[in-house]
């Protein structure tokens, strides 16, 4: 370390970084550290609990939209049954949802090397309902960060089982609620109304899912808590390799706010050091004496007695709900809920100085506060190649959906069984499927061959009727004309109609002699 980093970052965590090897939520005998923040307020709180608003009316209000009889969205994995705004997907559609998936990784891959964490503070539903409503409710039940200290080392008094019991049954039928609507997703909000509303022998597994997901989801948000961002979310984990020094995250900036000191009436200058204007001078009376010194000259190495803009007050931990310092740079634990943008703000504000120390920005862009020439630059190669990628992955998901039939069809020769010998030709014996992927029947269903002069004969009654969401399925002969037959095995090509449509094509292999 330099004279000057000595000087102006005396002992700084930024320079050993011995924060990284442990968390605020563990203490070095392993044991759990209960996290209370401080209850956060400003701009950006006021901004996030609008758009809470919002995406918890979407989450409980979509399982209630339905077109056509269906749920806009169903991912009943159970049944292998999956509607995707209003279109229907089947096992068959297996490549469609891993494109999906892929392409929802990139994205987000993408999403992360431009935006940080903005996902996790704003949208993830772990840090929206921990947040935004746990949160909220814990606030007014029992206080402020340091009322609930207090409350939790009090002894088990009648005010501390009434507030332990009235927020613990509050959050249990919170959780009731979110693993009801959770299970609306996957069995449809008429199952589960059918769960809540009949006898529970006629839903006995179904009443033990709810049950399940009911206690998953209150420990998650009275015991995990944090812990789910930490430890278990593999996003946080990953954001150390897709994060980049252009990507814009919740940032500190030290060079305008370090040297930290407490503000005090004896304090010469404001900001000196973060403007990029020289140290000023000290007014303590050594520096007086030698000014009355003619021989005597400032030093090349000025020492930092002007201070940065951050007064140390340390606000900015005490409202973070995972417990770090953000001032020690961008780490694993931080979720960018911007709690400690707001709280840094408002003593800014205070002490009549700039605000947005801590705010939306790069490391980048942090340096090139102090060095003009430092260009950042969102669109560098990374971000690029990963727009190429995502953009083919669009096109092709999007001509792959284009292209997706609503119809079908499956033809297979029946196994164990040879070719027979008729007048003129052959005959091979075939099992069919036709799975229809709307949300309506498909009637009139015939076969057609395209193959010259080949025909298609039934075993017995041959259904024309594909149900919604089902599969018509039946057996059947196709005779082929020894002249058409090219070899053992003939490639022969169907269409499937409906009431006068082509819905469907598919293909097969016919067996013959050898010729």
């Amino acid at each position: 370390m330099n004279i000057i980093d000595e000087l102006y970052h005396p002992d700084s965590d930024r320079d050993t970084e011995e924060y990284r090897d442990s968390i605020a939520t563990v203490d070095k005998s392993g044991k759990r550290v209960w996290i209370y923040p401080k209850k956060p307020s400003g701009w950006y709180y006021n901004a996030r609990t609008w758009v809470t608003f919002a995406l918890l009316a979407v989450l409980f209000g979509m399982p209630f939209i339905k077109v056509n009889g269906e749920p806009l969205l169903l991912f009943n994995i159970l049944e292998r049954k999956f509607i995707l705004f209003s279109i229907v997907f089947t096992p068959q559609d297996l490549h469609l949802f891993a494109l999906a998936m892929v392409t929802l990784m990139v994205f987000i891959v993408l999403f992360t090397v431009v935006f940080g964490r903005i996902f996790c503070g704003w949208v993830c539903p772990q840090t929206i309902f921990m947040e935004m409503v746990f949160r909220k409710i814990e606030y007014w039940i029992d206080g402020d960060a340091s009322q609930q200290r207090k409350l939790a080392a009090a002894p088990w008094t009648g005010e501390k089982i009434w507030k332990r019991a009235l927020k613990y049954a509050i959050f249990y039928g919170i959780a009731v609620v979110i693993a009801n609507t959770f299970l609306s997703y996957i069995i449809g909000v008429d199952e589960v109304k059918k769960i809540i509303t009949e006898p529970i022998s006629l839903h006995t597994g179904g009443f033990i899912a709810m049950l399940i997901f009911s206690g998953v989801f209150f420990f998650v948000f009275t015991y995990m808590r944090e812990q789910v961002c930490l430890v278990v979310c593999p996003y946080g984990r990953l954001q150390g390799v897709m994060l980049v020094p252009d990507s814009i995250v919740v940032h500190y900036d030290y060079v305008r706010g370090e040297p930290r000191g407490k503000v005090s009436k004896n304090t010469v200058g404001s900001s000196a050091v973060g403007s990029g204007q020289s140290v000023r001078q000290s007014n303590s009376p050594a520096v007086s004496a030698n000014l009355a010194d003619p021989d005597w000259k400032l030093p090349t190495v000025e020492l930092p007695t002007a201070k940065g803009d951050c007064v140390d007050c340390k606000l900015c931990v005490q409202v973070c709900p995972t417990g770090i310092d953000i001032r020690n740079g961008t780490q694993l634990e931080c979720v960018n809920c911007t709690a400690c943008i707001d709280a840094c703000d408002s003593i800014m504000e205070k002490v009549n100085r700039p605000k947005s120390l801590i705010r939306y920005d790069s490391e980048t862009g942090i340096q090139a506060s102090k060095d003009p020439s430092y260009k950042r630059k969102i669109f560098t190669t990374r971000v690029w190649a990963y727009t190429g990628v995502l953009v083919a992955l669009i096109a092709l998901q999007a001509f792959l959906f284009a292209t997706r039939s609503e119809v079908e069809t499956v033809i297979l020769r029946t196994t164990g069984q040879l070719y027979q010998k008729i007048d003129g030709g052959y005959n091979n014996l075939y099992n069919f499927e036709v799975i229809n992927k709307t949300a309506q029947d498909i009637t009139g269903i015939e076969f057609k061959i395209k193959n010259p002069g080949g025909k298609i004969k039934f075993v017995g009654e041959a259904g024309k009727v594909a149900p919604k969401q089902g599969m018509l399925k039946g057996i059947f002969f196709v005779e082929m004309p020894t002249e058409q037959l090219e070899s053992r095995k003939t490639k022969i090509e169907f269409e499937v109609w409906s009431n006068g449509k082509k819905m469907d094509e598919a293909t097969t292999n016919f067996l013959g002699p050898v010729k």
